[in-house]
């Protein structure tokens, strides 16, 4: 079983496409195990905490509502090329991932982070929640076995908060500037969204090194 680090931001439309490839890769290859291991990547760790009105943030970081609409529209694309209907027009506001990343965190230990992070995907790229909300991130543990409660206890405080934010400024520190980034047996990366062919490829060789060995 070899170790696959993602290192992610939940509201990153191509971390949802990189990873859902890699799924139907995984799908394609059933033979061969990955560990996953999900780690921390705040795309905009200086976002208000309550978030902000998702129109405001994409002119702000396009310089208008063209840039946006550009730049929108091959995401767009890819998501449907790789089975995705992200529908973008119901997602009203950008929120701090914090809380989220908190909670794919927490997920670890009850062997869930999997799960967690594709139901925060989806929450957000086709239901349009607002996964910066506890009482959302709450509802999502608990459709993944978690305790509801404690979860939600848990938001109200800052367990883990610098932690996981450390570790988000780790991943940039060691040189990742953008996301999905995935890292294979800690020590080869493989940034954005590869296409499925690539992690078949890349699965038929280990598998192949692993009968020669």
């Amino acid at each position: 079983m070899t170790r696959l680090e993602i290192i992610s931001d939940p509201i990153c439309p191509w971390c949802y496409i990189g990873v859902t490839r890699l799924m139907k890769a995984i799908e394609a290859r059933p033979h061969y195990e990955f560990a996953l291991n999900w780690r921390p990547y705040q795309l905009n760790p200086g976002m208000p905490f309550e978030g902000m009105d998702r129109k405001k943030y994409l002119i702000d970081k396009f310089g208008g509502q063209e840039g946006a609409v550009r730049v929108y529209s091959q995401i767009e694309q890819a998501a449907k090329d790789t089975g995705l209907n992200i529908d973008f027009g119901s997602i009203k506001r950008t929120p701090n991932t914090l809380n989220a990343l908190r909670l794919i965190h927490w997920a670890a230990a009850e062997r869930v982070q999997t799960p967690v992070a594709m139901s925060l995907f989806r929450a957000y790229f086709h239901e349009g929640r607002d996964i910066g909300d506890s009482d959302t991130l709450a509802d999502i543990a608990d459709s993944c076995g978690m305790d509801r409660a404690v979860i939600r206890k848990l938001l109200d405080g800052d367990a883990d908060a610098h932690e996981v934010h450390n570790d988000s400024l780790a991943a940039r520190d060691m040189g990742v500037t953008g996301v999905p980034t995935f890292i294979l047996g800690g020590k080869y990366a493989l940034s954005g969204a590869q296409p499925v062919d690539t992690w078949t490829k890349l699965i038929d060789e280990l598998t192949a090194a692993i009968a020669a060995s």
